[in-house]
């Protein structure tokens, strides 16, 4: 009996442990199945699931019309398992004349335990359709005792390369991208944040270290960057481009500038630079070259600095166009001596004839009229010594030294033109500011951005300043436009049928590698038509060997450029005439009778 009862007792401890057996494994099925269910099968997945980038494309730059500057093209960035190579050596000269690279470095990148290895980066898809042929071929005529020779193991990666479509034609304003595909320079750099898009992923699953066709699922779609829109005319910057090219190849000029402006609204329609790169190949481009000169570059402007200084006299009522100066070859001021660029016996000139003939010591005469605090306020009205707001990388502000630190020299050489520095940029706001009835519109580059959708969004209005009255910027442009007459120092710059005002420079370089002049920075800045105008274009030439007159260099490719803008763009010459501005003292009463004569009609 008691034997049975012990068996029976030991069945129960049996049973029992069985029982909890079985109910640790149920607990744990439908914990697994059931509780845990969802990251059991992430977890699985995960395993046979992979995920990867869609690159997205930059935003494209363009012209005003929509013509692309810079825009983001489709390539493929063809990868390799390194595991799926049996024959590194075998493989690499057969893909080596198909994908154009040496077969040393295609054995290299293919040669390994790697799943993921960059074979050729930013190829044509032409380039990848070619190797999927060729490969699809000579696997399809091995016999079946040599499939262990089949070459396996490539596949496509989706990447966009950046092009540029009009090569070096604005590429100190454009700039270019790095390998990585940020922006290195120019509007690429300054407007990356926008231009940049952002990125997708993407899942596939994965098999054999291959992506299984038909098992991608986009995650995250990527979205491409902003357009830009610029305010450049292509048409306008292909004229201005060839124009300074030839102006600084047939002067030796260092280098050069053109830029056209429309005052009203302070926009650029042309941005020319000499010498250039070709942004779709910078390997061996000099940084120097990658440089934006017009807002960069800072050099003292010379004689065009001259029309500030008449400027802030006329505003001030010191002077009238008609005010006579006696004017001598020398000045001595200070203990120096300053001296026009041709040597003349003294002359009695009008402020008209100071700025006609571009007198030096005219000019100096003019500026004592006015007090050195006064002189430099109109030169920061006018926006010497801070940035104009274009916008653009790199902008300088040029340099004007307080009037605390003025010595007894620096007054008579601001009044001239020289002992301040400035940019083209800046240069070019001077007139445009003169052009405009005397307000100044702030620059810009840019005409507005649109999103993928190509929704577009104007840019905004830019900022204004008042510098002087409208009746100052008138009288101006009257003085300004017998700078192009024959008895100018610019009759080079004159349009027939269209009244065209403007002024030349010629002033010592200042070499900041040496720390002293030498040379010559060369310029003429005018607009047209004068009385109405409608653009201002500056020209700019630097350190020129044959000749450095800013008449005869600057002139000629103004008026090539201008005289394209104004029939590009219809601009019909005003009708209106001249009206005559007394050059001499002499000169006065002729002159003043033929102004009436000419205002009856």
């Amino acid at each position: 009996m008691g034997n049975l009862l012990l068996a029976k007792s030991r069945i129960g401890i049996v049973v029992t442990v069985i029982f909890g057996i079985f109910l640790i494994f149920a607990c744990q099925l439908i914990r697994v199945q059931v509780i845990q269910a969802s990251s059991y099968q992430a977890k699985a997945a995960n395993e046979m699931q992979s995920t990867r980038v869609i690159p997205a494309p930059r935003g494209d730059i363009t012209d005003v019309n929509g013509i692309a500057f810079a825009r983001s093209v489709s390539a493929i960035n063809i990868v390799v398992d390194q595991t799926q190579i049996t024959d590194p050596s075998r493989v690499a000269a057969f893909a080596s004349p198909i994908l154009g690279l040496p077969a040393g470095d295609i054995e290299s990148s293919i040669t390994g335990t790697k799943k993921y290895s960059i074979v050729l980066k930013d190829a044509r898809p032409a380039t990848w359709e070619k190797l999927t042929q060729a490969l699809y071929d000579y696997n399809k005529t091995l016999p079946i005792k040599e499939l262990d020779k089949r070459i396996i193991g490539f596949f496509p990666e989706r990447a966009f390369i950046r092009e540029y479509p009009s090569g070096s034609l604005i590429s100190s304003l454009i700039g270019f991208v790095r390998q990585d595909g940020i922006g290195a320079s120019g509007l690429e750099s300054g407007l990356n944040s926008e231009i940049t898009g952002t990125d997708g992923r993407y899942s596939y699953a994965r098999g054999y270290g291959a992506e299984i066709p038909g098992s991608q699922q986009e995650l995250v779609a990527a979205k491409a960057g902003t357009n830009i829109r610029l305010t450049i005319n292509r048409d306008v910057q292909w004229v201005a481009a060839e124009a300074i090219t030839k102006a600084v190849k047939d002067s030796g000029a260092s280098s050069g500038t053109v830029i056209v402006m429309d005052p009203k609204t302070g926009q650029i329609v042309a941005h020319a630079t000499a010498p250039t790169f070709d942004p779709n190949d910078t390997k061996n481009v000099a940084l120097s070259l990658m440089r934006n000169p017009s807002v960069q570059d800072v050099y003292e402007p010379g004689s065009t600095g001259k029309v500030m200084t008449m400027a802030a006299a006329l505003e001030e009522k010191t002077i009238s166009p008609e005010t006579v100066f006696t004017v001598p070859y020398m000045l001595k001021r200070a203990g120096s001596t300053f001296h026009d660029h041709e040597r003349h016996a003294t002359q009695h000139l009008t402020t008209s004839g100071i700025l006609a003939v571009s007198s030096n010591t005219g000019t100096i005469q003019v500026g004592e009229t006015l007090g050195h605090d006064t002189l430099y306020k109109y030169l920061t009205l006018f926006g010497i010594g801070s940035k104009t707001g274009s916008g653009l990388p790199g902008e300088s502000a040029g340099l004007l030294r307080p009037v605390s630190d003025w010595s007894g020299t620096t007054a008579p050489t601001v009044a001239f033109g020289q002992g301040y520095s400035l940019t083209a940029m800046q240069a070019t706001s001077v007139f445009a500011t003169i052009a405009n009835n005397g307000v100044r519109v702030s620059p810009t580059v840019i005409a507005g951005t649109s999103d993928a959708s190509g929704h577009f969004t104007p840019a905004a209005n830019r900022t204004t300043t008042r510098v002087v009255s409208e009746d100052t910027a008138i009288k101006l442009r009257i003085m300004m436009e017998s700078v192009v007459s024959a008895q100018g120092t610019a009759p080079s710059a004159a349009i027939p049928g269209y009244r065209v005002a403007g002024k030349t420079g010629t002033a010592m370089r200042y070499d900041q590698n040496t720390g002293r002049y030498s040379g010559y920075t060369a310029s003429f800045i005018g607009f047209a038509p004068a009385d109405a105008p409608r653009y201002v274009i500056s020209v700019t030439l630097q350190d020129p060997k044959n000749g450095h007159y800013g008449g005869s260099l600057g002139g000629p490719v103004f008026k090539k450029v201008m005289t394209f803008v104004l029939q590009s763009e219809h601009v019909a010459p005003t009708g209106t005439k001249v009206l005559p501005v007394a050059l001499t003292q002499s000169e006065l009463s002729r002159v003043r009778t033929t102004q009436i004569s000419v205002s009856k009609q």
